[in-house]
């Protein structure tokens, strides 16, 4: 099976039909691939596993984010913003605190045409644009009450925080609960998919949020490792 058979295959078990997203996608895979030759962009070096690791890995949360703002917390290599980005009608903003990773991204939506999609060099805590989006996410590798601190502050009341775990994170989850009730969330479901194509399962933590998030969050990356909530 190709990757475009694969692609598409995946895409028609979540109902989403997009055939040119999936041209884009894949020319998205072989933009990454290319530049991952000279800089560490991504462990995944095979073409097919750029497919299920990280597109279909990806895509269920193109879902929450139709018709949304959305702001990717430490996106790395633009996952999940770039698939969700084009997936949906979502705004998205793509946050990373590693500048070569934010110009390579740049250079990809200029390629791509993709008007709908930005890429910031700043750091979480630093960024500012404070309860003004709708939907924040994150797949970074951080635990899950670092992660809230860093991206709740950035939701509307109203709007979720949505973070991609491994379905082993019932710990982390519990010891986050008091960091998203300070932050002015609260957990609102955990959301557990196979990955299509994949005997994958992996986890969506949905927090909403509820209040305003105090003042003196988030504090300085060095405070937040140090002491987390």
């Amino acid at each position: 099976m190709t990757e475009k058979e694969l692609l598409t295959r995946g895409l028609a078990e979540l109902h989403i039909e997009n055939p040119q997203a999936v041209d884009k996608l894949l020319q998205f895979s072989d933009l990454l691939l290319e530049r991952n030759k000279v800089m560490n962009l991504t462990a995944v070096r095979d073409p097919i596993e750029v497919v299920t690791r990280h597109f279909l890995d990806c895509a269920p949360l193109a879902a929450y984010a139709q018709g949304k703002t959305m702001i990717d917390v430490g996106c790395g290599a633009g996952f999940p913003g770039m698939p969700v980005a084009l997936l949906s009608d979502a705004n998205v903003t793509l946050l990373d605190s590693l500048g070569k990773r934010i110009t390579f991204l740049n250079e990809t939506i200029h390629t791509l045409g993709m008007e709908n999609t930005q890429a910031i060099h700043a750091r979480a805590e630093e960024f500012g644009h404070r309860e003004m989006f709708d939907l924040a996410t994150s797949r970074a590798v951080a635990r899950l009450n670092v992660l809230a601190e860093l991206s709740l502050p950035l939701v509307k009341v109203g709007g979720l925080f949505i973070a991609m775990k491994a379905v082993g994170s019932d710990e982390e989850i519990e010891e986050a609960r008091n960091a998203i009730r300070l932050l002015g969330g609260k957990l609102e479901k955990i959301e557990d998919y196979t990955v299509p194509c994949t005997d994958v399962v992996h986890r969506l933590v949905i927090v909403r949020k509820v209040r305003h998030t105090p003042a003196q969050y988030p504090r300085r990356f060095g405070k937040i490792s140090a002491s987390p909530l």
